[in-house]
């Protein structure tokens, strides 16, 4: 059962819709670091970091794993980690994961352009928890905490994340 999202801000998951926002730079077939769009395409779900201190262990079938605060992921294209998982501080660009807002709390890691990496096709492409204002990402796809919770444990392993325009 396949996660899709529209670009009308709707996640669907079997017969639940939940709403979500996406990258600023919209959906874009041609993604490129920087440009904050989503990517077209359907990806597999990788992995799942949360914030123990903040949040219980999501029920998920996937990987799920505790965020540290050196958790990092990279965004230089010419790094050889780029679009990888690093520890903070790192010599090249890279996001903190840690953060002292709650978008973080849970991330999905999803995944796009990671295999191998393509230098500059985009990186840490996730799903998170969004704002409360529900802003629009630099390219990732956020929801509610609870909708996030609820479609990690309903989602299952062969699920993919399918961004449609």
């Amino acid at each position: 059962m396949n996660i899709t999202v529209n670009s009308s801000g709707t996640l669907t998951l079997g017969n639940k819709q939940f709403k979500c926002v996406l990258g600023k730079g919209g959906i874009s077939a041609d993604k490129k670091e920087g440009d904050g769009a989503t990517p077209l395409g359907c990806f597999p779900i990788r992995k799942v970091f949360y914030r123990a201190d903040r949040v219980a262990k999501p029920e998920s079938s996937f990987e799920t794993v505790v965020l540290k605060p050196e958790d990092g992921w990279c965004d230089a294209p010419d790094d050889p980690n780029y679009n990888k998982e690093v520890v903070m501080p790192y010599s090249a660009s890279a996001e903190n994961l840690w953060r002292e807002d709650e978008v973080y709390d849970v991330i999905v890691v999803l995944g796009y352009n990671d295999k191998p990496p393509i230098p500059g096709k985009g990186s840490a492409i996730f799903m998170h928890v969004a704002r409360p204002t529900y802003s629009p990402t630099a390219g990732c796809i956020a929801l509610a905490l609870p909708d996030l919770l609820e479609i990690l444990k309903n989602a299952q392993t062969d699920s993919q994340v399918c961004v449609e325009k």
